[in-house]
């Protein structure tokens, strides 16, 4: 940010003169993803969680992200959560692994839909050498081949997790004979990433970028996924960077580009740190997590 604050800067400027309708609809695209959210987790569950409960610690949740990487916040929010709500630990661990895997395949899902409608929105030849593919595919899959390995190797660590596979596994079954809980499941977890690319873009046309709509959302799931390889507090610097890359690349200039992301990030992560922070601690308090 210090290297590059007069581009910072002018993006900060742009975003005075936005549309304020628009930035007011991405605030709302905001607070329906925590909604998509609460489905989502309540989709986990065979029980039904309290829906005002389950809301506030989702909200709350947000602000307990910027503590910790990889989702690690969120998760320990939504862990005690459902300890509170009398669920085992086995089965409260199985919850948030199912939730994380609905949300990957929700996200890399609608990704390659549009992608597909859309194919040459993404240009990655510019941002990926020709001859780097095969290392990173080759990287990827020997990081996974070693984490298979330490797990079939270390016996405490291979019970644990045939112990945890067999809980989700179980639980999974049980929730998609239910289709209620299965909607939920899979209607949130493709519904939040669809609103929040849906912030981007109201963003976007906040600041009359001229990029088509469906590139800008394709801008945010690319950006989305990729920045988890950079698991950062509330994915501090490598989402936000992540996000100007993929918006350039779809189009966009580099001062545009920069401004909608600021204000992306300011509604969806920085307006609600301080209210987030306030719930969770009253969430604590009232022991509801």
């Amino acid at each position: 940010m210090a290297w590059h604050w007069p581009v910072i800067e002018s993006g900060g400027r742009q975003l005075l003169g936005a549309d304020r309708s628009w930035l007011l609809a991405a605030l709302a695209a905001t607070v329906l993803g925590w909604v998509a959210v609460s489905f989502s987790r309540q989709g986990t569950v065979i029980e039904s969680l309290p829906a005002g409960r389950l809301f506030a610690a989702q909200f709350a949740a947000g602000a307990a992200n910027h503590l910790l990487p990889a989702g690690l916040g969120a998760g320990a929010v939504n862990l005690r959560f459902f300890r509170r709500c009398g669920l085992p630990a086995g089965r409260s661990s199985a919850a948030l692994a199912l939730y994380l895997l609905a949300e990957s395949v929700g996200r890399v899902l609608l990704l390659l839909i549009l992608l597909a409608v859309f194919p040459g929105a993404l240009r990655l030849d510019t941002l990926i050498p020709s001859g780097a593919v095969l290392p990173l595919v080759l990287t990827a899959a020997g990081a996974a081949g070693a984490v298979v390995l330490v797990v079939l190797a270390v016996r405490p660590l291979r019970r644990v997790t045939v112990t945890f596979l067999g809980t989700a596994l179980t639980d999974v079954r049980s929730l998609h004979t239910k289709p209620a809980r299965a909607l939920a499941l899979w209607g949130g977890s493709l519904a939040f990433p669809a609103l929040q690319a849906a912030g981007l873009v109201a963003v976007a046309l906040a600041l009359r970028i001229p990029v088509p709509v469906a590139y800008v959302a394709i801008a945010y799931l690319a950006a989305s996924v990729a920045a988890a390889a950079i698991p950062t507090p509330g994915g501090l610097g490598s989402v936000d960077a992540a996000l100007v890359v993929a918006l350039v690349t779809v189009g966009a200039s580099v001062a545009p580009a920069t401004s909608a992301v600021l204000g992306f990030r300011i509604i969806t992560v920085w307006m609600p740190l301080v209210p987030g922070a306030l719930t969770l601690g009253a969430l604590v308090r009232w022991k509801v997590v």
